[in-house]
């Protein structure tokens, strides 16, 4: 529950009308003001004083994704490149947030370096100590961690001995998506060589609006390095996206190395295109210090011709290779020896189990298999089900909760596991009707999320929404939120951050702020700040295409600003 306790701060009033201040409302225990408290605020400031207003038109500030709430002024403040970091509050030992810290001075202060010599001129700084309060000291992440956070810079007035910037969260990982949005706010001004904060004094009140918010990165396709990964991920934290769904293995290739079944990455391209288990427990890692999720995917029991390379008793037969032998124990002792070595990597809750376009052909037309389904007194569609309910049971007895594509749900909905997670794909409708029954689900309609359909432009992405045809709050509840897919059959390391960004932000947006915030005019609203963010993914290093493509990834026509796409 929110804290009704607060502080109104009134700044001075400044003679130029250039310099319109804000109250402040400035949260005084470890939960925030009413929201509908800080709307009162705003409007106050607008009245009294003239200072800008969060209300959603042209005056929406270049932060993406678009807070939940927050109010700002007019004023300018200068950063010191050697701002300092206080820690506080139950989590103050975490290194999590220390080293994103760092990380983001290295990013805001790149310049900082070429201008050492203005330091001997004793330059005066607005903001020299960040003051950032976690209040757990857990740094668990799991799907529902919170994420809410507090942000803070003071005016002109209220700056000495203030610090000048407070982040204030209940957990790390709020204390994160804070610094981001802290980031947001500097830029580099080339004519004072200074990194500056416009429009303060800034309050901020924010949080998620899905605790699912995805990625799916599909490396069987084409093999993507690890540093590749690594920059994928860190592109993601830039937007608030929370879950890299890592589709590793598929028909194609099976790069990943299973110690318990060791031929299995015989199915890779080369020896070359392989994850090694270190591999993925940095991948993990790395992903967890910038607060993400990493759900591996095992797709069974199609799209699993490459694992019949190092052991071909997986196959149906020589000449019929997929959907995997569902007649075989051996089978399901490898699935359960890859399960068992892949939990000891990927601690989150979720685990995909695919279970999407299973043509069960082989199965009939291999005599063995017909036998043995004859044996059962089983049809084919009848082994289909029996492996999924088979491969979940094995991913629950591993505290995982299955996650399958939709066609499972389609097909069968009344005998999954009651803890499957439904994953939308194929259209529409599909959320409403699992929801209906009690099922969570992702909403990943392919005709709106998936960032291989070049032909799918932004506006496309943005006005999408998970919650459609969901009525009831108890059902709306249960869609845990949304992902965008980047299918790899046209995309490798030349071109998967372009077709990826910016349009992931879109749906990042959707995914976080509130649903009212993308609404009537909402992409006449958002298109110059996702330019913006588009220019800010650029400038971090990251090869986001210009947003007003007509098919997507493509460079641009002719010269031109990055902000005049």
């Amino acid at each position: 529950m929110y804290s009704e306790d607060y502080v109104l701060q009134t700044p001075a009033i400044p003679q130029s009308p250039r310099i319109a201040m804000g109250l402040l409302c400035i949260p005084t225990s470890s939960s925030a003001v009413p929201t509908f408290f800080l709307i009162c605020c705003a409007l106050f400031v607008s009245q009294a004083l003239g200072a800008r207003t969060l209300e959603p038109q042209s005056s929406l500030p270049f932060i993406w994704p678009l807070p939940e709430k927050f109010i700002f002024g007019n004023e300018t403040l200068s950063v010191d490149p050697a701002i300092s970091i206080s820690l506080s509050g139950n989590g103050a030992a975490s290194n999590i947030v220390r080293e994103a810290f760092e990380r983001y001075k290295g990013i805001l202060f790149e310049h900082g370096d070429r201008f050492r010599f203005l330091r001997t001129l004793n330059p005066v700084y607005d903001v020299n100590k960040m003051i950032v309060i976690v209040h757990s000291n857990s740094e668990e992440l799991q799907l529902g961690v919170d994420e809410s956070y507090n942000l803070v810079v003071s005016g002109a007035q209220q700056l000495s001995g203030a610090g000048g910037v407070k982040i204030e969260a209940n957990t790390v990982f709020g204390a994160l998506r804070g610094l981001e949005t802290f980031s947001q706010l500097c830029s580099f001004d080339y004519t004072t060589k200074k990194v500056e904060i416009n429009k303060a004094p800034w309050s901020i009140r924010d949080k998620p609006r899905f605790q699912y918010r995805g990625l799916m990165l599909d490396t069987s396709r084409h093999y993507l390095p690890v540093k590749v990964i690594k920059q994928i991920i860190e592109s993601m934290s830039y937007a608030k996206l929370n879950v890299l769904h890592w589709h590793i293995i598929d028909e194609q290739s099976f790069p990943l190395e299973v110690p318990s079944y060791p031929h299995l990455w015989k199915g890779s391209y080369s020896k070359w295109e392989r994850y090694t288990v270190e591999d993925a427990h940095e991948i993990v890692n790395f992903s967890k210090m910038r607060g993400i999720n990493v759900m591996a995917e095992v797709d069974v029991p199609g799209h699993a011709a490459s694992w019949g390379v190092g052991y071909p008793d997986l196959w149906p037969s020589p000449l019929c290779n997929q959907p995997l032998d569902v007649s075989k124990k051996f089978t399901f002792d490898v699935l359960s020896g890859i399960l068992t070595d892949m939990r000891k990597i990927f601690p989150f809750e979720l685990f995909h189990l695919g279970g999407d376009e299973v043509n069960t052909d082989c199965w009939t037309n291999t005599s063995a298999v017909n036998k043995w389904l004859q044996s059962k007194n089983m049809t084919a569609e009848d082994a289909y089900e029996y492996f999924v309910l088979k491969a979940q049971k094995i991913a629950i007895s591993k505290n995982w909760s299955p996650v399958n594509w939709e066609e499972t749900f389609n097909t069968f909905p009344t005998n999954l596991h009651p803890k499957t997670v439904v994953h939308n794909w194929l259209g529409p409708g599909v959320c409403p009707k699992a929801v209906a029954k009690g099922f969570r689900c992702i909403f990943s309609n392919q005709g709106v999320w998936y960032l291989d359909h070049l032909n799918v432009r932004w506006e496309t992405l943005y006005t999408a929404e998970p919650l459609e045809g969901i009525h009831k709050t108890s059902e709306q509840k249960l869609v845990i939120g949304g992902e965008v897919c980047m299918w790899g059959e046209t995309a490798d390391t030349s071109d998967v951050q372009q077709t990826i960004w910016p349009r992931a932000a879109a749906a990042a947006e959707r995914l976080w702020s509130p649903r009212d915030s993308s609404t009537a005019h909402a992409t006449e609203i958002a298109m110059r700040r996702l330019q913006y963010f588009r220019c800010l993914l650029n400038r971090r290093g990251v090869a986001a295409a210009p947003v007003t493509n007509y098919e997507a990834r493509a460079a641009p026509d002719s010269p031109g600003s990055c902000f005049v796409q």
